[in-house]
């Protein structure tokens, strides 16, 4: 199976759509009536153009639900980039004759197909090389180490993100707990299965050893700046608020360079065909003409 790689005009990441989102009204430069069921009158105005096709401000409009931004501008310029990238990469594909050539593999569309040909024809990139690795491993030792662990026990109390009043309700409660278990240290276990909305309550809210990425972020942020013992407020998370005590901290052991190695090669091989990919697109572009995309750019 082919590896997908996103192919971007410059180094800005793109972000998908979250489910129910669509674009705001207006953002497409020619909205003229605040009602959702009337389209514009006469057609899309245009501004960019990749050769003789002309990229639409509905079209645009259309891609930006793919694209996520703080800033309805960079929505916007994410989309009219991706619509410029297509287009360039279906321009260089024609010009080809790569067409017919392409076989989908899996679940990979005949355009995916295509672009991944293409890619694999015109921009090679060469593994790295041994030297390579050992180099960037030298360089960054300090980060090439094994996951912080730690020993948690915890309470789950339980209030949704929106629920102003269930946190402040499922905080006092962790801080009467908390009062509690410093007299009574030894009651964790019974107060966790009394208390906690999480599984691990039939345990007496042991959790085991949890390492980065077992839990939510905001709790391991919190957890792994903890001291040893039970922790005097509660951590709060995305669930509600957590009564923790954290029995042992495990720093990372170091990696040796052959734990390393392949994940190494790996992200150097990423780098270099992302770097190679920037390069061909802006040939592309001087080959096949971009006019507008700098509104967008500036915008």
């Amino acid at each position: 199976m082919r590896t997908t790689i996103p192919i971007l005009l410059d180094s800005r990441p793109q972000r998908a759509t979250g489910p129910g989102e669509t674009p705001r009204p207006g953002l497409a430069g020619h909205d003229t009536d605040s009602s959702p069921s009337r389209p514009p009158p006469g057609p899309a105005p245009v501004f960019v153009h990749v050769g003789a096709t002309a990229i639409s401000e509905a079209e645009i409009a259309r891609e930006m639900q793919h694209h996520r931004a703080d800033h309805p501008q960079r929505a916007r310029a994410d989309a009219a980039r991706a619509l410029v990238v297509r287009e360039l990469l279906r321009l260089e594909i024609h010009r080809l004759s790569l067409a017919g050539a392409a076989r989908p593999e899996g679940p990979e569309t005949h355009e995916e197909a295509e672009v991944a040909l293409l890619i694999e024809r015109e921009v090679p990139t060469p593994a790295p090389e041994e030297a390579d690795c050992r180099r960037y491993f030298d360089a960054n030792r300090d980060r090439m180490h094994e996951a912080d662990a730690a020993r948690v026990r915890h309470i789950l109390l339980p209030a949704l993100p929106g629920d102003g009043a269930g946190r402040n309700k499922a905080r006092e409660l962790g801080e009467q707990l908390i009062d509690q278990l410093r007299r009574e240290p030894a009651r964790f276990e019974q107060l966790a299965r009394l208390h906690s909305a999480c599984p691990s309550r039939n345990e007496g809210g042991n959790l085991g050893w949890v390492s980065s990425g077992d839990t939510v972020p905001e709790f391991e942020r919190q957890v792994f700046r903890l001291k040893p013992g039970l922790a005097g407020l509660t951590v709060e998370s995305r669930y509600g608020h957590h009564v923790v005590v954290l029995d042992e901290h495990r720093p990372g052991q170091p990696l040796s360079f052959a734990a390393c190695r392949e994940r190494i090669a790996t992200y150097l091989e990423t780098q270099v065909k992302q770097n190679a990919l920037h390069q061909y697109l802006n040939i592309l572009a001087e080959r096949h003409g971009v006019r507008g995309l700098e509104m967008f750019e500036a915008a």
